[in-house]
């Protein structure tokens, strides 16, 4: 037989290649709507899992499995890390549980369900036309994008067939018995491709045509798992120092972990037959067919399971040697005003996306605060120096505004939940709100200083006493505001807004002392006027904001009774 004439490689390249970009568009569609659905509880369950490293395992798997995607589980990690909220040796149980997680795909896929994907695929699109804003639109991709895995993996499944009497290709495949290269085959083409799940995806294809050994199958997966390591080091380029020491956990983990098992191939196909259904009544590659896709599914658990189990007792030496590997950089002299949790990784799943976008405001809030609780004491007696450094302040807040604004507008074009949309909207007013905190200080106040330099003003004790309690309550409600955004704090919230008859008091009793003060004798005392005049409605104009802030998180508290999703653009 001529076996190269009888494989047309025009219908087995289109069906390769058509299948695999359905399988990957399934994936996308899917875990799309599982990040949009179940994106604001993924961050809760890492939070409340990773008291210690079993549970850490725990919380890693389960966020993993819902994503599919261990890179966003990782962003996850270095947002906590960067915060202070877990230390790097805390998120190695993380980075092992989601290697767990993604193995869930190949479990899925080795079941064969491939004749119902049409069916899932006319259901979930159906499920797409129901009433504009309905959450069954959400269930609806997900079941459209489970129909095109399993459709792709069909279509992968037919176009493979000939290849079972394709001598060439059935002594390729025979040398992929050679562990090592199969392995690096493998690796190679997840890094290609950066999905270590449609890897899985194509070997299992293969292996349900009985074209690869379990064996072979098993050295294909040790490959995927070290491929996807090539994506995460991508990905952490650029980044903050964080990211890369995460980075190298995870390629560290996969890599110690394959090489250990290398060896024990046999040894391990051995165990996977042991636990995995049999096929007595077939023989030779029907019987291959019918039981290599889930042993290849539970022999890729049970390697990241074993793995975990091997490890999770070396976190902190882990942790230590990664320190070593990537060292944490230097505290910079000047101060950081790049954006440090906006992460476009994270834009893909809003619920994250805006957490990172709250941790943010934290920041920008914070130089905000300082420099409101400067303005005062610099403004009546600093130099010119004192004022410009506390002017500058404001390039930090500006930088700091333009990133988060940037960042929920591409974060508006996503698809999110009617809570989400509502979100998004608070925190650019929130961010517009303390960037003009930070414009008063800087324009305002501290042209009343430089007023103050000019004029040679002198302002008495009484006055600035009277000012400094004015300006001690207008630091408060900035403070209560920003920490109300921050915890979403409605009682905090309350209590700014309920602070203006207070504010408006304060106010009172110095504009009292003011007009009394100008009817006294003393050539400057329109100057003393003015300055403290402005300064008494500057600061209430702080509080004014802060107000705003704070009233808009009541107005638009977000009712999880909406979680509905729509286009917010």
């Amino acid at each position: 037989m001529n076996t190269h004439a009888t494989l047309d490689l025009f219908p087995l390249i289109t069906g390769l290649a058509g299948g695999l970009a359905l399988f990957l568009f399934g994936m996308d569609l899917m875990t799309t709507a599982l990040k949009v659905m179940a994106g604001g509880r993924m961050k809760a369950m890492l939070g409340r899992f990773t008291t210690n490293r079993f549970k850490a395992v725990f919380a890693g798997a389960m966020v993993t499995a819902i994503v599919q995607s261990s890179s966003v589980t990782t962003v996850l990690l270095i947002g906590f890390i960067s915060a202070g909220l877990m230390s790097l040796s805390q998120s190695i149980g993380v980075i092992m549980g989601a290697n767990i997680g993604t193995t869930l795909t190949a479990q899925i896929i080795a079941f064969k369900v491939t004749s119902y994907a049409l069916i899932l695929i006319a259901v979930g699109f159906g499920m797409t036309f129901v009433k504009q804003g309905d959450r069954w639109q959400g269930y609806g991709r997900l079941v459209l994008g489970l129909g095109l895995i399993f459709f792709g993996m069909d279509l992968m499944s037919d176009a493979t067939q000939p290849l079972r009497q394709f001598e060439p290709f059935i002594a390729a495949m025979q040398r992929m018995s050679n562990p090592f290269l199969a392995l690096a085959a493998s690796a190679l083409f997840t890094a290609l491709i950066q999905s270590s799940s449609a890897t899985t995806g194509v070997v299992i294809v293969l292996a349900s045509q009985g074209l690869v050994t379990l064996e072979a199958g098993i050295a294909l997966a040790f490959g995927a798992n070290v491929g996807t390591c090539a994506t995460a080091l991508l990905a952490s380029l650029g980044k903050p120092r964080e990211a890369l020491q995460a980075a190298f956990v995870h390629t560290l983990f996969n890599v110690a972990g394959v090489l250990i098992w290398i060896g024990f191939v046999d040894q391990l196909a051995w165990m996977v037959r042991a636990v995995s259904p049999a096929s007595d009544a077939l023989t030779g590659m029907a019987r291959l067919a019918a039981e290599t896709p889930r042993q290849i599914a539970n022999a890729h658990t049970l390697f990241n399971v074993a793995n975990t189990l091997l490890f999770i007792g070396f976190t902190k030496p882990i942790a230590r040697l990664v320190r070593r590997i990537v060292p944490d950089r230097p505290a910079p002299g000047a101060p950081e005003v790049q954006p440090r949790y906006l992460d476009p990784e994270l834009l893909s799943t809003p619920a994250l996306a805006l957490d990172r976008v709250r941790m943010e405001l934290r920041r920008i809030g914070e130089r905000a605060y300082d420099m409101v609780s400067r303005a005062l004491s610099t403004t009546l007696r600093g130099d010119r120096a004192a004022l410009h450094e506390l002017a500058r302040r404001d390039e930090e807040i500006d930088a700091l505004h333009e990133a988060i604004v940037t960042y929920l507008g591409h974060l508006s074009k996503k698809r999110l939940l009617s809570a989400e949309t509502e979100m998004l909207y608070d925190y650019i007013a929130a961010a517009n709100n303390i960037e003009n905190i930070g414009d008063l200080v800087e324009t305002s106040i501290v042209g009343a200083g430089m007023e103050r330099i000019e004029a040679g003003v002198t302002v008495s004790a009484a006055t600035e006493e009277a000012l400094a309690a004015l300006h001690r309550r207008v630091c408060e409600t900035v403070q209560m505001a920003l920490e109300a955004l921050d915890a979403t704090n409605l009682d905090l919230a309350r209590q700014v807004i309920e602070a203006k008859p207070e504010i408006n008091r304060l106010a009172d009793r110095i504009e009292h002392h003011l007009v009394n003060r100008l009817t006294a004798d003393g050539s400057d005392r329109i100057a003393h006027y003015r300055l403290e005049t402005e300064l008494t409605q500057y600061l209430k104009r702080v509080y004014y904001f802060a107000k705003r802030i704070a009233k808009a998180l009541v107005e638009e508290n977000v009712a999880g009774s909406r979680e509905e999703p729509v286009d917010a653009a």
